[in-house]
């Protein structure tokens, strides 16, 4: 049984929150829950709240227990990028790209 959540349009790098995801891919979701608790920055904080969605997916939609869950998958895609542009020096225009980012968990029961 699967369950998962989505979070879209997230104020964090991709690369930034790929680190994350990359290191509770494939672990149990009580262990990926105590890995991002203890890891202090913004896409830590914004995956837990993604993986807590998912488990709360899998346990009210499909009755699933959340001792037996872990992270089948934890993938981070690019969203749109916002583009800011400013005066720099000698009449030039610079430019700063803010990122956002598509958090994407599928937590599954173990068999």
């Amino acid at each position: 049984m699967e369950a998962k959540a989505v979070a879209k349009g997230l104020r964090v790098s991709p690369i930034r929150a790929r680190l994350i995801a990359d290191m509770i891919r494939g672990k149990k979701a009580s262990e990926a829950l105590t890995i991002l608790s203890n890891v202090n920055n913004k896409s830590a904080r914004l995956t837990k709240k993604v993986l807590d969605s998912a488990i709360a997916n899998a346990v009210n939609n499909n009755g699933a227990d959340a001792a037996t869950l872990y992270v089948k998958e934890a993938r981070v895609d690019a969203g749109p990028v916002m583009k800011r542009h400013f005066f720099d020096s000698r009449s030039h225009i610079g430019h700063r790209n803010h990122r956002t980012s598509h958090i994407n968990i599928v937590v599954a029961t173990k068999n």
